[in-house]
């Protein structure tokens, strides 16, 4: 029998958990309750108590309640729920989590989901769903649902979201339970997994078709690549991923979160981008692909100092800006300082024709000065260093780019493997 696990406040959620659990024992599936919450009564009954989540935190129950402070509470209930889930999944009682909440159940709950495997079904119904998720989602597979209205009793509008969400976790645990499809790191193995040697690369829709050559070829010379939507979130979890030296090597073709870092775009991986591979010592072949743009939201949030610059609606949700001449030479050196700590084998590809769809000849943002801005600070930045600098006289999104840059990480894993 399948196992979902729900988690959640059931002093101020217990009559929308009792009707969860209701609503799951009819999909016949066993269900255990795991309550987080710390200052009322609960409203149903839990088969993890308020008190055995603070234990698994290392903090008292009691004392919380004296202290008051909700914040310290939720952080704390949080740290224990994960504690619990987490023990629940490795004793087999876990094939699924749902949870809902505003934005405090939220929080609690998406710390206990990040901390199950990949391939896990993870379900959060919750208030704060059509806004930015990426604090709660992080580098997981959760589902996020929006609740619509908020989560306080079950009504004619929350009653089928809710029904939604159970019949969703309730399909999913079941086919999990059938056949796990958790996947762990320890899973993949050391950068490998069935024997194909795991590849971390990087890509954007400006860049696909450079990215799509690269990842054929490296798919033929026997790998598997793993693609990353440079979106954020994306190159953040590449970077995890990375780190936890997952790839044999990473192919990062696609670099445009460096630039949003940078001038305030929306799709920024923080300021610890382009470095874990480095970190880790894994073989790494990079391009500065897309690095001619910065990305906003819908047209009238770009920032009015950028208004006057050639501005592009790439989609309904997105509006990009070229960078500037100065933008791209910072890019370059920025590119080329944290390429030069790297303590494994890295290469930089130049795709001397253009950085994007946009950026190559006949597009719009085609200026072939600017992008030399760029590649004169990754080749100042990286001279004398033991990083290779490789000039292709093609665009980003040439096959022939992608297959260049293919090949050449395909010789230095090659090497390290012979070394």
């Amino acid at each position: 029998m399948a196992n979902v696990v729900l988690v959640g406040t059931l002093d101020t959620k217990g009559l929308e958990y009792g009707w969860l659990r209701e609503r799951l024992l009819r999909h016949g599936v066993d269900v255990v309750v795991v309550d987080a919450g710390v200052m009322g009564t609960p409203r149903v009954r839990a088969d993890v108590s308020r008190a055995e989540v603070a234990r698994a935190a290392g903090v008292d129950l009691e004392r919380l309640r004296a202290e008051g402070d909700r914040g310290a509470a939720v952080t704390a209930m949080a740290r224990g729920a994960a504690a619990v889930v987490t023990g629940l999944y490795e004793r087999g009682r876990l094939d699924g989590v749902l949870a809902l909440g505003g934005s405090g159940g939220t929080s609690l709950a998406t710390r206990a989901m990040r901390e199950l495997p990949l391939g896990v079904p993870k379900v959060m119904v919750s208030s704060m769903a059509s806004g930015d998720v990426s604090v709660y989602v992080g580098s997981a597979d959760i589902t996020m649902m929006y609740s619509v209205v908020d989560i306080a009793g079950v009504n004619r509008v929350s009653a089928p979201i809710l029904a939604n969400a159970v019949d969703a976790v309730a399909g999913m645990a079941r086919g999990c339970a059938a056949g796990s499809r958790a996947l762990r790191p320890a899973d993949l193995g050391r950068g490998t997994t069935g024997g194909r040697p795991l590849i971390g690369a990087s890509m954007a829709g400006v860049t696909t078709r450079g990215v799509d050559a690269a990842r054929e070829r490296m798919t033929g010379l026997g790998y598997e690549v793993l693609v990353f939507h440079a979106s954020g979130t994306g190159g953040r979890t590449l970077e995890s991923l990375a780190g936890q030296r997952l790839f044999a090597g990473v192919l990062d073709l696609t670099l445009c979160e460096l630039a949003d870092d940078m001038c305030g775009g929306i799709l920024t991986a923080g300021p610890d981008r382009l470095r874990a591979a480095g970190r880790a010592g894994i073989p790494q072949v990079v391009g500065p692909g897309a690095l001619d743009l910065v990305k906003f939201g819908p047209p009238e949030t770009v920032p009015a100092r950028m208004r006057h610059r050639d501005v592009r609606v790439h989609n309904p949700s997105i509006t990009v800006v070229r960078t500037t001449r100065e933008e791209c030479a910072e890019l370059g050196r920025r590119v080329a300082a944290r390429l030069r700590a790297a303590t494994g084998p890295t290469a930089v590809c130049l795709p001397l024709r253009g950085l994007s769809t946009l950026g190559a000849p006949g597009g719009p943002y085609h200026d072939p000065a600017v992008d030399e801005a760029l590649f004169e600070a990754v080749r100042d930045g990286l001279r004398g260093s033991a990083v290779d600098v490789v000039e292709i006289d093609a665009d980003v999104n040439d096959p022939s780019y992608g297959r260049a840059a293919a090949d050449l990480l395909h010789r230095m894993i090659a090497a390290t493997a012979a070394a």
